[in-house]
């Protein structure tokens, strides 16, 4: 059974990329498009490394842009399987960018990307198991059995809280909103 499984380590890919003016938005800073452009190929080459499969995304988990990338930096992606499903695969990305000259390093932001395989029919396919090896795997692991069941939670939640009740409308008066229902 144990050749139905892979390694983290078997998962992971690195990118880096010089940034460009090309790249960059109305303020001079990198575009965020251009980074989520740039994370989900990584996505996809990590699962597909991982399963053997094509793979296309399923969702992205919250991006959080936590400090600007500048034209000249040179932007590393680290991703890695952290979950696998029966034909999904959830790819932790790391993204940094290096002042080249300085080589300072900064972390510029976090994300998770489901990913789904399919086979040539576009029908999803099996994945291999995952061999987890160390602390630091069981925590990503873990951290997306986390991540799932707040998904699932909220859904729950959305199907059945009543947007309509006094209770809800009232509650809008202490946001900047002016409620004006026909």
């Amino acid at each position: 059974m144990e050749s139905n499984f892979k390694t983290v380590r078997s998962s992971k890919v690195t990118i880096s990329e010089l940034m460009l003016p090309s790249h960059s938005n109305f303020n001079g800073k990198i575009h965020g498009g251009y980074i989520l452009s740039l994370m989900d190929q990584i996505a996809f080459a990590c699962a597909s490394k991982y399963s053997g499969s094509y793979c296309v995304t399923a969702s992205v988990d919250t991006v959080d842009f936590l400090k600007p990338i500048e034209i000249g930096e040179l932007v590393t992606m680290k991703a890695s399987v952290n979950y696998v499903g029966h034909t999904s695969m959830v790819i932790g990305i790391r993204v940094e960018s290096e002042n080249i000259q300085t080589g300072k390093v900064k972390h510029c932001n976090s994300s998770y990307f489901t990913m789904v395989a399919k086979n040539d029919a576009g029908t999803s396919v099996l994945v291999p198991g995952l061999i987890i090896s160390n602390m630091e795997e069981v925590r990503r692991f873990y951290n997306c059995l986390k991540k799932m069941a707040l998904k699932k939670e909220r859904e729950r939640n959305e199907e059945t809280f009543d947007y309509s009740s006094k209770e809800v409308l009232n509650e809008l008066a202490q946001y900047n909103v002016s409620v004006k229902l026909k």
